[in-house]
């Protein structure tokens, strides 16, 4: 992609009406626009962004053997009344009438209406577990949205819901997205801390939120200092082996992590002093078990080994796929802009052409541009005839994690330069090498397509 025919608006000064970092550096980045209040218009670099970090969701969705699927954005209210969630939802429903005055809703979320998927279709314990997902646009009518995509109205959301026949089944499927979100969160470069929490509308005794540590977050926690040394890393996980599972789960909620909503202050003194931590989190996805809370009075019964009707035991897990864009901005920044990590970057490397319209130069970028994509990657090549200040400040406002300058003088030492964009260190190497170095870096991520 070349930049002088990307569409990239990026604006000079800081917008007015953006609160926190990441807004402000989405709007500032040419990532998005506001079309209403909590509403934005994803821009080609933020859909770009938008889509890497779905389709790792979708990846590692998979590798646990879960199924994706798609539901309407469009619901009846039927269904809502006939679980007792169309009046007590509250007013961040957003409800509407279609043309014949029947009762519609814009999904908020989607139990009532993947349990009558269920029902139709489904009616022996030989067809569990079963576990289905989508990642769609959902709404909630927040009545005050703010800090861009962090807290909009509408949102991009994987949701998926797990059927099983015993309690034990379907706490295993519990772990088993636990398990799934820590990889899927740490392929992202962040580290989510599941933390216990309130299962607020959805319902549910056992409950777990993930958060990000970061000062602008809405939610305060209470943790011990050492969850935040544990890592999932590489590990070989046998989604089936339910022992393997729960063994994670121990491992990753043994500690004390609470958000304030189930903070216990005695249990958190117990914690040594020196590792008892409060901060801001931003919640990025949660895992319920709800056991029978739907099944029940929507009928999703099977027929269990003694021949008699069953409600299946359920669960719901979601993961805030557009928020998740505004969560590793607010982790990942400095004053110079955004600092994509490699897993989920736009664009794998930028070039920067210092002499456009040099013969030399230009050939020479051509080269590069190709030879990465050659290798998979994708190169964003700044060939726009401006100064090399303005192409430096672009690259670093959008933040993509290498940047390889072609200039006329480096080349008549058979070099260009090559620069970390987090540690702003730069060194020179032939364009060979550089390219080499390059796809060694990114041979260590698993790399998403589009």
């Amino acid at each position: 992609m070349r930049l002088s025919r990307y569409f990239l608006p990026v604006l000079k000064e800081n917008p007015a009406e953006a609160q926190i970092v990441s807004h402000r550096l989405m709007l500032r980045a040419g990532m998005i626009k506001q079309a209403s209040a909590g509403i934005y218009s994803w821009l080609p670099m933020g859909f770009k962004v938008l889509r890497k970090l779905e389709n790792i969701v979708h990846e590692e969705q998979a590798r646990a053997g879960h199924m994706a699927m798609l539901m309407p954005t469009i619901q009846s209210a039927d269904l809502w009344r006939e679980s007792g969630r169309y009046d007590a939802y509250g007013a961040e429903m957003l409800r509407i009438k279609d043309r014949h005055d029947r009762d519609m809703l814009f999904t908020p979320t989607a139990e009532e209406l993947i349990t009558d998927i269920f029902r139709a279709h489904v009616g022996s314990y030989k067809d569990l577990p079963l576990t289905m997902y989508q990642i769609q646009w959902k709404f909630r009518d927040e009545v005050r949205p703010r800090f861009g995509v962090m807290r909009g109205r509408e949102f991009f959301m994987k949701d998926g819901y797990n059927f099983d026949l015993t309690k034990e089944d379907a706490l295993h499927a519990y772990n088993r997205h636990l398990v799934s979100y820590l990889r899927t969160y740490e392929r992202m470069g962040l580290q989510a801390i599941p933390m216990r929490a309130d299962s607020g509308p959805i319902g549910g005794d056992d409950t777990h939120e993930f958060l990000v540590l970061a000062d602008t977050g809405e939610s305060e926690v209470f943790y011990d200092s050492a969850v935040t040394d544990i890592r999932l890393g590489e590990r070989d996980i046998d989604y089936n082996d339910k022992d393997q599972c729960r063994a994670v789960m121990e491992e990753f909620t043994a500690l004390y992590a609470r958000t304030d909503e189930t903070h216990n202050e005695l249990k958190f003194n117990e914690i040594p002093e020196e590792r008892r931590r409060s901060a801001r989190g931003i919640e990025v996805g949660q895992i319920f078990y709800f056991g029978t809370k739907y099944s029940e009075p929507l009928g999703a019964t099977v027929q269990g080994p003694d021949g008699k009707p069953v409600p299946v035991h359920m669960g719901s897990h979601g993961i805030g796929v557009s928020r998740l864009v505004g969560a590793i901005i607010e982790a990942s920044h400095d004053e110079k802009g955004i600092i994509w990590p490699e897993g989920v970057t736009p664009y794998h490397a930028g070039i920067v052409n210092l002499k456009q319209g040099d013969a030399e130069a230009d050939a020479a970028c051509e080269s590069l541009y190709n030879a990465l994509q050659a290798l998979g990657l994708e190169a964003l090549y700044d060939d726009r005839n401006e100064r090399a200040g303005g192409k430096f400040a672009t690259m670093d406002l959008i933040g993509l994690p290498w940047r390889i300058t072609v200039g006329p003088r480096g080349l008549k030492n058979g070099v260009v330069e090559l620069t970390s964009r987090r540690s702003g260190e730069s060194e020179e190497l032939p364009p060979e090498q550089a390219v080499e170095k390059i796809a060694k870096i990114y041979a260590g991520h698993r790399v998403s397509g589009l």
